[in-house]
């Protein structure tokens, strides 16, 4: 699709931006916050108790902040996972290369290390999720967050 990224429509309404005949309504979600996974679930074996640590810690700084920011609901809380088992694993990455190097000796002579490969192919998907949850300063500028009056009956989709 070529052209700017068209807004959700939500973002289109509080900004008076609205036109029946341009925008459209697309999905709903109920303002519901996202509830934080299960890790060990999502991310099992003794091995990945740094895995869990990280993703638990970047659920903890970063979804809070979207639910504000951009009104980030249950419904799309896999987006959010996601988010967190990539940094997660684009950490784990990082730290592999940092012990064992960007080229590693094998049975052929010296080769590029695998933790390379893995951490360019995090680190893409890292800056999609990015784009997409609008958390680069690029991309928050694109992201109206929600009106709160402070009511409990007065929300973004009342």
């Amino acid at each position: 699709m070529r052209g700017q990224k068209p807004k959700p429509h939500i973002q289109a309404v509080r900004e008076g931006a609205y036109r029946p005949d341009r925008n459209s309504e697309g999905a709903r979600f109920t303002p519901l916050d996202p509830i934080e996974p299960d890790w060990s679930e999502l991310l099992p074996g003794d091995s990945s108790e740094d895995l869990r640590g990280k993703a638990r810690d970047v659920w903890a700084r970063t979804i809070p902040a979207l639910v504000v920011s951009a009104g980030l609901t249950d419904p799309q809380r896999e987006t959010a996972i996601e988010y967190c088992v990539t940094v997660a694993r684009l950490w784990q990455a990082e730290r592999e290369l940092s012990r064992t190097g960007l080229v590693v000796e094998t049975e052929r002579g010296n080769v590029k290390s695998p933790w390379v490969t893995i951490a360019h192919q995090y680190r893409s998907h890292f800056r999609s999720l990015v784009d997409e949850l609008g958390l680069s300063p690029a991309s928050s500028t694109r992201i109206t967050p929600p009106e709160f009056s402070g009511g409990e009956d007065d929300g973004v989709f009342d």
